[in-house]
């Protein structure tokens, strides 16, 4: 009389014998127990750049960006002097130029029930190093998006 819908909700179909007593029923969903087969974990080493996802690790719906953005400065000297018949001074002055790239890169949306194997082909078809998996996962777990607990080392 229940049916799981993902991985974090189930669909429990009250009994017409108990039609009457709807909080009563729930009042019994909630108190049971449940064991997973085995936990939902990714481990993350920052110092290594090593991520272990393990296969229960499931995903909510969630779309993923990630954008590499590059902020260049440089200096140029260039000679400013003045007017003929001025009464200013020939001096050196620093020019500023500042350039902005970002690369575009698409907007991987994982559909549920996402597997270890379609988390992997969306972050790398954004082209994700193993540098930024750390930071995009915290982003997913405090989005409610990732199923699993994260540990890291």
């Amino acid at each position: 009389m229940a049916a799981v819908l993902d991985a974090s909700a189930v669909d429990v179909r009250i009994p017409l014998a108990r039609r009457n007593a709807v909080a009563s029923v729930i009042s019994d969903v909630r108190s049971l127990r449940v064991n997973p087969d085995a936990k939902a974990v990714v481990v993350i080493n920052e110092r290594t750049g090593t991520i272990i996802i393990g296969q229960n690790v499931r995903l909510a719906r969630v779309a993923i960006t990630h954008a590499n953005l590059s902020v260049i400065t440089s200096e140029s000297p260039q000679v400013s002097q003045p007017l003929p018949f001025a009464q200013g001074q020939t001096a050196t002055v620093d020019r500023s130029q500042v350039e902005i790239i970002e690369e575009n890169k698409p907007i991987s949306v994982v559909e549920p029930p996402s597997t270890v194997a379609d988390l992997a082909a969306a972050l790398n078809a954004l082209g994700v190093t193993p540098r930024d998996l750390s930071s995009i996962f915290q982003h997913l777990a405090d989005a409610g998006a990732l199923h699993a607990e994260l540990r890291f080392q």
